[in-house]
């Protein structure tokens, strides 16, 4: 037995030593854990636009301003005024139990002053927008706050988003975000007028652990949208009989649907192609091939020229005719047109089937009205520029038609 019970343990520690070594071989060769890419702890205080004039004096007011901001709640302002009752009736009185009182509710502030400031420390707001935008129709805008303390969590975190020269009207509650983790919101927003729209940052702010102050603090963040014209629904004129059934739109090779020839079969051809009818009289496969169709591009010209004399007036008219472009220019193209819109300053843009409308509608979100009297200053520009940079041909001051010349339909 005795040599049975050393064989046992003989066998048993070189199983043990067998597994410490395999343990040891195991943990060299784990992989280690992917670290996930964290935004940077500290984001810069928002600081006023590029466009302003920032005097001396401004620049030494916004060095000494604190990094964060304090503001009474309407409780808030109920507790000071009782705090500040109780501590003069303490020192008339003397009474002790008036002081402990006293001691008890200035302690709460300093306790409200230290959660709140641990709340607001240690976070990162970031800005997911949409890929496009459009006015009349709403959108969503993500914010993600990322607690990168280690053991603190941060709690009613409330996040405003700031543009530029438009109220903060849109914000995000958070009421927990966890040590070194992430929390997402989102806000709807619907545009009322087109352009870009630039976001220039956030505001922090929390009203933890009591809600008698509100501490905040600005952070910069940057990002521009360009809102898209709005589009409304547009009956176009009937096509032609002759344009309709492919007529007089046919010629080269191409991919539509008539035949333009035959010839062998070749290395990465379509199979789809194939016109089995010959093949199959042949010892090679034939390959039909398609003609192109070519169809005259919809040119649509918006006058971006504001007349000496006129009024407010202008800019409802001038954004209701970009709003009648932006909404014929995307009927033709859903209805398989090529259209080109162009201003009578030069500037154009093309847009078909294949590209889609997202050029067009960018080009006419960024249109601005120009005064006739710079019409001089801009043509110099335009003419130095021009060896650099194609434009078309001025226009007529306004309206839609197609060019003479027909174009291949990409």
């Amino acid at each position: 037995m005795g040599a049975e019970d050393r064989e046992r343990g003989s066998l048993s520690g070189s199983s043990r030593g067998a597994e410490r070594e395999g343990g040891a071989a195991r943990s060299a060769i784990r992989p280690s854990r992917p670290r996930r890419e964290r935004p940077p702890i500290e984001q810069r205080p928002l600081l006023p636009s590029r466009g302003e004039q920032a005097s001396s004096w401004t620049k030494v007011l916004l060095a000494l301003r604190p990094p964060r901001k304090l503001k009474f709640t309407r409780e808030g302002k109920y507790y000071l005024g009782i705090t500040l009752g109780v501590g003069f009736a303490a020192i008339n009185t003397g009474n002790n139990l008036l002081y402990l009182l006293l001691g008890m509710l200035l302690s709460l502030i300093v306790v409200s002053g230290v959660m709140s400031d641990l709340s607001l420390r240690h976070l990162t707001v970031t800005r997911r927008l949409p890929a496009r935008a459009q006015v009349g129709r709403a959108h969503l805008v993500e914010i993600e706050v990322y607690n990168h303390k280690k053991r603190v969590p941060s709690y009613a975190i409330e996040v405003e988003d700031l543009r530029a020269g438009q109220p903060a009207d849109k914000r995000c509650f958070f009421l927990k975000i966890s040590p070194s983790s992430a929390q997402v919101a989102a806000y709807r927003r619907t545009p009322a007028k087109r352009g870009r729209d630039r976001h220039t940052g956030f505001r922090i702010a929390t009203r933890f652990p009591f809600g008698l102050f509100e501490k905040s603090r600005e952070v910069e963040a940057e990002g521009d949208l360009i809102i898209y014209p709005a589009v409304d629904p547009v009956r176009l004129p009937v096509e032609d009989a002759g344009r309709r059934e492919g007529g007089a739109s046919l010629s080269g090779r191409g991919g539509g649907d008539e035949t333009f020839g035959l010839r062998p079969m070749r290395d990465g051809d379509d199979p789809r192609d194939i016109y089995w009818k010959k093949s199959t009289m042949r010892d090679q496969l034939v390959l039909r091939e398609r003609t192109r169709e070519t169809r005259p591009d919809v040119r649509i010209v918006v006058d971006t020229v504001r007349p000496a004399g006129e009024g407010d007036g202008f800019a409802q008219t001038f954004e209701r005719r970009i709003r009648e472009a932006a909404s014929r220019a995307v009927a033709h193209i859903k209805r398989g047109d090529a259209v080109v819109v162009a201003t009578t300053l030069g500037d154009r843009v093309r847009g078909d089937r294949n590209i889609g409308s997202d050029a067009i509608l960018r080009f006419l979100a960024l249109i601005e009205a120009v005064d006739e009297g710079r019409l001089p200053e801009l043509g110099e520009g335009r003419a130095a520029r021009a060896p650099a940079r194609q434009v078309s041909s001025p226009g007529p001051t306004s309206g839609e038609r197609r060019t003479s010349t027909p174009r291949t339909a990409s």
